[in-house]
């Protein structure tokens, strides 16, 4: 193998794989990042045999073949090099790295050790834009489960059909749920379970322009991303294994209030009521009444808070406890300038809407 590339196209290659490497892995192969050199293009390639993720990048391929470098090492040489670096692969995998005065060799494991990636059906596919899924992972993801011991509920649930993808998470306390219309054939509709590591790639990957085509299997799926000059990053996840609990009978009846709220105004005044709430007292409560919202956090060790906020509300009195960050989340995931909370009454799920297709459930706390 014998490629020259630019600084910028090799670093833009190894950020984008080298965080799925593992760093506690009994496995050598498995600290290493495959490249594979041909046709004017270099693939880097990373995995932890649960998430892969796979970019191309342009290359001057004088040579095409493949190998594996330690990419710790690697990213850590060319990092501190300028200008354009010739890298140079011999038949023992021993690398040499070449830019101006400085050179380095590098011992790498053969390009046929790395774990072969799986290939995937081409009717169970969808497409959609990178800032649409980017956008519904933001107002989901926060609220996926980190209790290990409810496993299904450590990823983002996917669904597609009549029309439809749907991400919800929840972690039994809150659940996020959101939908976009998308094309699909009769064969692409399922549903599957992608795990929080996956999404956390994802998040990071995803860019504001450019399309996502997601295809799945039985226990695996993939996000090919593509970008405007072509530039492409490809993800693959095994899928959390198990049973999705049914979301839908945790979203509440009728609602006796809704109520519009100035979102950041009431994120501010969430975030100062939330410094007066502890580990043993950590609700706020917020006290509705005519055109005014009361918010009151109280813990005997720390002291109180409290705010105010004037709103629209002609109900009747009504209190409701929840956790502050609970609802903070939410709130800093979402981008519109007005919100609407529905309430029944003091011990019902309250919920969090806006103008489009989003829906947040929040269980209320015990008030004081």
């Amino acid at each position: 193998m014998n490629l020259t590339i630019t600084k910028e196209q090799i670093i833009a290659g190894l950020q984008a794989v080298q965080n799925v490497v593992s760093t506690r892995t009994t496995l050598p192969i498995l600290s290493n990042v495959l490249l594979r050199a041909e046709h004017g293009k270099v693939e880097f390639t990373a995995t932890d045999l649960d998430v892969t993720v796979a970019c191309k990048v342009e290359a001057k391929v004088t040579q095409s073949g493949a190998t594996t470098l330690p990419v710790k090492k690697l990213f850590g040489i060319v990092r501190e090099l300028n200008g354009e670096i010739e890298i140079e692969t011999d038949e023992k995998n021993l690398t040499s790295i070449r830019s101006g005065g400085s050179f380095f060799k590098i011992h790498g494991l053969g390009a046929d050790e790395f774990p072969p990636l799986p290939k995937f059906k081409d009717d169970k596919k969808v497409a959609i834009s990178q800032e649409a899924l980017k956008g519904m992972l933001k107002k989901t993801s926060f609220a996926v489960s980190t209790d290990e011991s409810r496993y299904v509920l450590n990823g983002i649930f996917i669904s597609l059909k009549d029309g439809k993808m749907t991400l919800v998470a929840t972690d039994g306390r809150r659940l996020a749920l959101v939908d976009e219309e998308v094309e699909l054939s009769e064969s692409s509709t399922g549903e599957f379970i992608v795990p929080a590591k996956a999404v956390n790639e994802l998040n990071r990957l995803l860019q504001d322009k450019g399309n996502v085509e997601l295809k799945f299997g039985e226990n695996q799926a993939s996000f090919a991303l593509t970008d405007e000059k072509g530039e492409s990053v490809l993800l693959i996840t095994k899928l959390i294994e198990g049973n999705y609990p049914n979301y839908r009978q945790v979203i509440p009846g009728e609602a006796k209030e809704r109520i519009a709220l100035g979102r950041e105004e009431l994120v501010q005044a969430l975030r100062r009521a939330e410094i007066m709430t502890s580990d043993k007292a950590n609700s706020v409560r917020l006290s509705f009444g005519k055109n005014v919202l009361t918010i009151t956090a109280n813990s005997p060790e720390v002291g109180e808070a409290r705010e105010t906020m004037a709103v629209n509300y002609k109900g009747n009195e009504l209190a409701i406890a929840f956790n502050p960050r609970y609802l903070i989340d939410p709130l800093n995931a979402l981008s519109e300038d007005e919100i609407f909370i529905e309430l029944i009454d003091e011990l019902s799920p309250g919920v969090v809407k806006i103008n489009g297709p989003f829906l947040y459930v929040v269980m209320p706390m015990r008030l004081n």
